[in-house]
């Protein structure tokens, strides 16, 4: 009758245990999200200052 479930504590449960291949491949396919991230923030920065024009970095404080 009583469908109270006791929860888990916390390190009891492993969950989903990668394979050193597959946390290799995790690896390598977070720095190339952050490689690509990384140039697209340069890329926008760059676009912004050369359509802005040359005289931006020149300008009176």
């Amino acid at each position: 009758m009583n469908d109270v479930k006791t929860p888990v504590p916390p390190g009891d449960d492993d969950g989903v245990v990668l394979t050193p291949e597959q946390q290799r491949r995790r690896r390598a396919r977070n720095i190339a999200i952050a490689a690509v991230l990384g140039f697209l923030v340069l890329l926008f920065y760059a676009v912004t200052i050369v359509k802005l024009g040359p005289n931006v970095l020149n300008r009176p404080l």
